[in-house]
């Protein structure tokens, strides 16, 4: 029987977002994981929408894992009441942390950093890396410039129809949520560094 999903690593802002239903969506999240015992995995910092989620999960009782860069402890100031905090020596450091204590990841709203942790396990993956299930969960239409970007690359012919196999979509947290239950927890070789 396949393993359950035990740890999710969320990619977020360290900002909050213009729309509120991107804070609501990191709150609902974050006590979704802690309410069916899974360990939040995420960037460590206390500010923005990675702020909200750890918070919304310690406050329902869940395991929080952050992992930050040291130089980034001055910046998006630590949780500080995460059951675990890794700092790590960098920007490359803190994402393997992440994906080595991950079974799944969600790339809830966020910048150029969220994307750049997203792209790494997505590439991951496409180069049979690992097997872990990628779910984007789209509030507020916040992932429908990458899936139009997903497309125009599969047009252009610079990636493959199979590319749009990489991750799932979910409209909701309860929808994400399902979408966990539903996928054990995948397969993962030690991920390199870069």
């Amino acid at each position: 029987m396949p393993e359950p999903i035990r740890s999710v690593a969320v990619f977020c802002g360290s900002r909050p977002g213009a729309d509120p239903a991107h804070a609501a969506a990191a709150e609902a999240l974050g006590r979704a994981l802690a309410e069916t015992g899974i360990t939040l995995v995420y960037g460590g910092g206390g500010v923005g929408l990675m702020g909200m989620v750890a918070e919304a999960a310690i406050a329902a009782g869940g395991r929080v894992h952050g992992a930050i860069p040291e130089f980034l402890t001055r910046i998006e100031r630590p949780h500080p009441k995460v059951t675990e905090l890794e700092v790590t020596d960098g920007m490359h450091s803190r994402k393997t942390r992440m994906y080595e204590m991950a079974d799944a990841f969600i790339a809830l709203s966020g910048g150029l950093g969220t994307m750049d942790e997203l792209m790494e396990v997505l590439t991951w993956r496409q180069l049979g890396l690992h097997d872990k299930p990628i779910i984007l969960l789209d509030i507020a239409g916040w992932a429908q410039p990458f899936l139009a970007l997903v497309e125009h690359l599969v047009a252009a012919g610079f990636a493959g129809e199979d590319t749009r196999r990489l991750f799932t979509l979910a409209s909701d947290v309860p929808a994400a949520m399902a979408l966990l239950r539903e996928s054990p927890a995948g397969e993962g070789a030690p991920a390199r560094r870069l």
